[in-house]
């Protein structure tokens, strides 16, 4: 098996894992009710995909 022949300094690993970073999820709005949606995703609010009804939504009342 490999075996660091030198130990890796603090700088050089974090160098390496700057790339490791959280992506803020894209919003788009929903063009039925205005909501914010993610992406490719049916609206949570209303159900509306791409401009159909994609999931029956229950109206509380």
């Amino acid at each position: 098996m490999a075996h660091p022949k030198r130990k890796t300094s603090k700088t050089r690993r974090d160098k390496r894992r700057t790339h490791y970073k959280a992506t803020v999820p894209t919003l788009s709005t929903c063009s039925n009710c205005g909501a914010a949606v993610r992406f490719h995703r049916v609206c949570p609010e209303c159900g509306h995909y791409r401009g159909k009804l994609a999931i029956e939504k229950e109206v509380s009342a």
